[in-house]
């Protein structure tokens, strides 16, 4: 689920910002190019509910590397306010999910994007099985014509 949740990152971003960024998955921070993003998942978690269900919290860094022009911070809280609207929803496996508890930093000339996308997951894959339909017959009795 991790690896899909980041597919559809990149994705997002790719869409946002285009070909004149790289998007990265693994790398060191030594090796973050200019103009560049890294997307990370930095915590996970996960709790069980009824029905084969588990609730999993999944938070995910995205690290950007401006332009080095002087300008640094400018530039990060640019691209910062892009992240807030284009990775507010994405799509994953099929359904929308909204991140949430979305903050930023800028250290050190670097932008550190922090969102989380929890979501319920199925245990093995198994669905949560539809309610099965049942049928009966009702007959009333016909009740003494002497009632009062």
């Amino acid at each position: 689920m991790i690896n899909t949740v980041i597919e559809s990152l990149s994705s997002s971003l790719n869409a946002e910002f285009g070909s004149n960024y790289e998007i990265y998955r693994e790398m060191t921070e030594q090796e973050l190019k200019e103009r560049s993003f890294l997307i990370s998942c930095l915590s996970s978690g996960s709790r069980p509910f009824p029905g084969k269900q588990y609730f999993r919290e999944n938070l995910f860094g995205i690290r950007y590397a401006p332009k080095r022009e002087g300008r640094e911070r400018e530039e990060c809280s640019a691209v910062a306010e892009r992240l807030f609207s284009c990775l507010e929803y994405l799509t994953v496996e099929g359904r929308t999910i909204r991140g949430t508890g979305m903050k930023y930093e800028i250290t050190e000339g670097i932008l550190n994007f922090m969102v989380n996308y929890n979501l319920f997951v199925c245990r093995n894959g198994e669905g949560i099985p539809a309610m099965e339909e049942i049928s009966g017959e009702i007959s009333a009795k016909e009740q003494g014509k002497n009632q009062v």
